[in-house]
């Protein structure tokens, strides 16, 4: 017994080919436009968003500030749930903004911590309580993250969307199909299936 051989032909759907309909060609042109405009998109957004991502985290970086304060009350001891976060304790603290007016605001501190301990905390140009700041590391760090999460998305969202097209030219030949083989069938006198 003779082996046949089958293997997959590349680019059939743009070969002259007597069974090839104009369906495949629109499908062949889909999968190819859908991954350059992926490939070329996702980078784009990537990049774009890892951008927009470093310059927030660098403008957050300059607008943030040390100040000097004081504990405005004993600082609570230590809890299990403070052994998770460097052994700091939430308290709250004052201090005084540039304008002579007087701020307060909870702030981490070392447990037990008795009051009118001085402490530092950071705050944003509106004199706010605010977290520390990123390190250029850190936020070069989590700009790359992002960018590479946004032209995933990007990616994924484009591929998902080409292939609901995709899907929707298939039903779209299976009812062509369907209605051409109602054509031929119905001569027969009888009906298949």
């Amino acid at each position: 017994m003779a082996k046949t051989r089958c293997g997959k032909v590349w680019l059939w759907r743009w070969r002259r080919n007597p069974l090839r309909r104009r369906g495949d060609v629109v499908d062949a042109w889909i999968v190819l436009a859908a991954w350059l405009i992926a490939l070329c998109g996702g980078l784009f957004t990537g990049l774009a968003a890892g951008v927009a991502a470093d310059h927030g985290l660098q403008r957050h970086r300059t607008e943030r500030h040390l100040v000097s304060a004081v504990l405005a009350e004993n600082a609570p001891g230590r809890t299990s749930a403070s052994a998770l976060d460097n052994n700091h304790v939430w308290a709250t603290v004052r201090w005084t903004a540039p304008d002579g007016s007087t701020r307060s605001g909870q702030a981490k501190v070392r447990p037990d911590a008795k009051q009118g301990t001085p402490a530092t905390v950071w705050v944003d140009r509106h004199d706010r309580l605010a977290s520390k700041p990123l390190t250029p590391g850190e936020a070069s760090f989590q700009a790359a993250w992002t960018g590479v999460l946004v032209g995933l998305g990007a990616v994924g969202a484009l591929l998902g969307g080409a292939q609901l097209l995709r899907l929707h030219l298939a039903r779209r030949q299976a009812r062509q199909w369907d209605e051409e083989w109602a054509r031929v069938d119905t001569p027969w006198g009888w009906k298949a299936g």
